[in-house]
């Protein structure tokens, strides 16, 4: 399973290890998105940033 993870809000006004995590998961800009796999890594990261960005999962 992936995920598909999108900037919906700017981290400029956030902690700065929320913006960190946002910069490593490569989200530079509002509305960008990446693909990931599933991994309780990424998880983290996207539960940390939850408020900033939307997931959806794409079944392979």
């Amino acid at each position: 399973m992936k995920l598909q993870v999108k900037l919906v809000k700017s981290p400029v006004s956030s902690k700065p290890n929320h913006i960190r995590i946002v910069e490593a998961l490569g989200l530079h800009k509002v509305n960008s998105t990446k693909v990931f796999e599933d991994t309780p890594a990424i998880r983290g990261m996207i539960f940390k940033v939850k408020h900033l960005v939307s997931v959806v999962e794409i079944g392979d």
